[in-house]
């Protein structure tokens, strides 16, 4: 089979041209790991389908369009206000900080937005700056974060957003600091009409017994093209517990990439719940490393996809050391001619004895032409450990259809309650059940039979 062949040129020289520019260049460290990841990048070159963990995923639709950087597209609008999630389904209620809002970091094109973010509320011990603000002030402590809970050499989407990233975010926790309320992070599209390049960096530290929830939320406006490559690293330290929801809702132009490295030390516990549902393409990739005995990791989520949407959750879940436990459960509904794709991977070490890792995958297709490709895999090299794996594809029960049809229920309502039906399990592996309207209403948005609210939403850009 031919394979579509990316060039790298265009990236490659737009690092030469600018790394004299990007943020910490003075830092010889940085400059070096950029070096780095440039020459790595060049050396990969785009992932195609002969490489096994993108068999399923083609990057062709990419080939013609020329991406320009942020900083070089015309904005089109202005913009002084985003829509909440927080506010959307009244978790407010029970998530305000002490200043009675709910707390709030906004990037917009890649570019943290000061006048768009409420971080008053922050308790004593945390912080939340631009990543370009805190390389200038404060290098050095940086230098033993970045790009180091990203190892893996073998993804050239990383080693491109590691040479062209900058801004983004640092969401730094001290020692048993805990943040009572979420932290909403608002992840904004370019406001141009120009096809646009984004490689945002999020770095989440939390030091030993610190506590966050954090609800990270991608969208934007309009159908421009773009070429979105994030990358997420997060250090867990002893005892911490993070929980974070991501719901991916871009515009249907957006090609939306996200590569999220989580390391987590003794007893931490990492909850992630991602809903999948927005972008023409798009790829959630989690890579956990279990390197702590009594690390406890819950990789969970839902994919919605129709017309020919392209959605890949690809996990991987790394056990290198005894007595830690995983759990998975990734449900989707795909429907005209999309395409999902679910590879999940549990690797256990040799001397990570007394694992337990668990995974399963359940897709539901609501056409004959909707199609997905499943691949959840161990590779176990203990003998002492409790893993299984399980995937099922299926179409709708179409005699739970009749039978609510027959009790008075139109067609499409009967429908779109037996996806939601089925796409509750996995909402209910949320263990903080304030999260889960947020999620559901999502889910009904998708399937439009979400209540229209009382008042109209914020956020629309004026010109």
């Amino acid at each position: 089979m031919a394979q579509e062949i990316l060039s790298t040129d265009p990236y490659l020289a737009r690092f030469n041209a600018a790394k004299a520019a990007l943020p910490g260049a003075a830092q010889s460290w940085l400059s070096e790991l950029r070096e780095q990841a440039a020459a790595r990048f060049r050396d990969l070159g785009f992932p195609t389908q002969r490489r096994e963990s993108w068999k399923y995923t083609p990057l062709k639709a990419l080939k013609d369009i020329s991406f320009k950087p942020a900083g070089e597209t015309g904005q089109t609008a202005s913009l002084d206000r985003v829509p909440s999630l927080l506010n959307e389904t009244g978790l407010n209620e029970t998530g305000l900080n002490e200043a009675g809002s709910p707390l709030r970091a906004t990037l917009v094109g890649g570019s943290f937005r000061a006048d768009l973010s409420a971080l008053d509320g922050l308790p004593a011990g945390a912080t939340v700056e631009p990543l370009s603000a805190l390389l200038e002030r404060e290098p050095a402590a940086l230098e033993p974060w970045l790009g180091q809970i990203a190892t893996d050499g073998d993804q050239p989407l990383l080693a491109l957003n590691t040479a062209l990233f900058d801004d983004g975010l640092v969401i730094r926790l001290g020692k048993n600091v805990v943040l009572d309320s979420p932290l909403e992070l608002t992840f904004l599209g370019p406001l141009s009409e120009e096809p646009t390049q984004l490689h945002p960096r999020l770095l989440i530290l939390l030091d030993q017994g610190a506590q966050a929830t954090l609800l990270e939320h991608h969208f934007g406006y309009g159908e421009t093209p773009v070429f979105h490559n994030g990358v997420s690293e997060i250090a867990l330290g002893e005892n911490a517990r993070l929980t974070h929801l991501k719901l991916q809702s871009s515009p249907s132009g957006t090609f939306h990439f996200a590569t999220t490295h989580v390391r987590q030390e003794r007893d931490s516990r990492y909850e992630s719940f991602a809903l999948n549902h927005g972008a023409a393409l798009s790829r959630l990739e989690t890579r956990v490393r279990l390197v702590g005995t009594g690390a406890d990791c819950h990789l969970n989520g839902a994919y919605l996809l129709r017309d020919r949407q392209h959605g890949d959750i690809t996990t991987v879940i790394d056990h290198q050391v005894p007595h830690c436990t995983s759990k998975e459960v990734i449900k989707g509904a795909l429907d005209d001619r999309a395409r999902g794709v679910f590879q999940g991977l549990i690797r256990v070490a040799p001397d990570a004895q007394k694992t337990d890792g668990r995974m399963l995958n359940k897709t539901l297709l609501l056409s004959e032409k909707a199609e997905i490709d499943t691949k959840p895999e161990l590779e176990i090299f203990a003998d002492d450990v409790q893993c299984a794996h399980g995937a099922t594809t299926g179409e709708i029960d179409h005699d739970a259809i009749f039978y609510l049809r027959s009790r008075g229920l139109p067609e499409a309502r009967a429908r779109s309650l037996m996806v939601e039906s089925f796409l509750t399990e996995t909402v209910e592996e949320l263990s903080d059940e304030s999260l889960r309207p947020l999620v559901l209403e999502r889910i009904r948005d998708w399937l439009g039979t979400r209540q229209a609210p009382v008042a109209q939403r914020e956020g629309e850009p004026s010109a």
